[in-house]
């Protein structure tokens, strides 16, 4: 019997196989990196968009509790909106049944927050118990809307702060049964003015705020107030 001896030959990879192993793998790893990438913006966005919506119902829940807190002191209109800048008087959110530390003027504006935009704002003024010290707020509130860059006004402690973009807003009153421009005869009581009494404080406040494009959120936002002491029916 003849026995062959057969030599088995090691045969490795070739370089063009290993030219497109790693061309495979490189593919691999760019779409795992590109997964990634994606998953890490969506959650970012996420949470940008999360971020800012809180900050808009922390904000609006301010703008109703400083509606809900009004105060006509008989001095000057409790709510006043002159196109540009809302101004009202509320009550000091410290005070209790048993002590009063007297009430704020707050105002809202739209402010240029430096950068090109505008923000929607919030302005309060130290709390005030003389007449004097009102009507000194009252003028401060006013200025601190007109500043080019919102800023602070005044002595004391006064404070105002930018609270999420906007481009636009509107306010509407409602009364007489019907929405109006606060400024027109129907939305204010006598002609775009106040007449100090039971009238100084609208039954509703309509908020409309336009929200800029290319932001997380962009559209018009919408909200009402109603007065808590409206009664049934009115």
């Amino acid at each position: 019997m003849v026995r062959r001896n057969v030599r088995h030959r090691r045969r490795g990879f070739t370089l063009v196989e290993l030219l497109v192993g790693i061309v495979v793998m490189s593919m691999l790893a760019l779409l795992s990196w590109r997964s990634i990438d994606g998953m890490t913006r969506t959650q970012a966005l996420t949470q940008e968009r999360a971020d800012a919506l809180l900050r808009m119902q922390a904000a609006l829940g301010q703008w109703h509790a400083d509606l809900d807190a009004v105060m006509d002191t008989g001095e000057l209109a409790a709510v006043d909106f002159d196109g540009r800048v809302l101004r009202l008087t509320r009550r000091d959110a410290g005070e209790s049944g048993l002590n009063s530390a007297g009430l704020r003027v707050v105002a809202w504006s739209l402010i240029a927050d430096g950068s090109g935009g505008r923000q929607w704002a919030r302005w309060q003024s130290d709390t005030v118990q003389r007449r004097d010290q009102l009507a000194s707020a009252w003028q401060r509130a006013s200025e601190w809307g007109r500043e080019s860059q919102g800023r602070q006004t005044g002595p004391g402690r006064d404070s105002s702060v930018l609270l999420f973009p906007a481009s636009a807003w509107q306010l509407f009153y409602h009364r007489g049964e019907t929405w109006a421009n606060p400024q027109s005869s129907i939305g204010a009581a006598n002609g775009g003015a106040f007449t100090f009494g039971e009238n100084t404080v609208p039954d509703g406040v309509r908020l409309v705020l336009t929200l800029p494009e290319g932001a997380g959120l962009s559209g018009d936002l919408r909200r009402d107030w109603v007065r808590p002491t409206l009664e049934a029916g009115r």
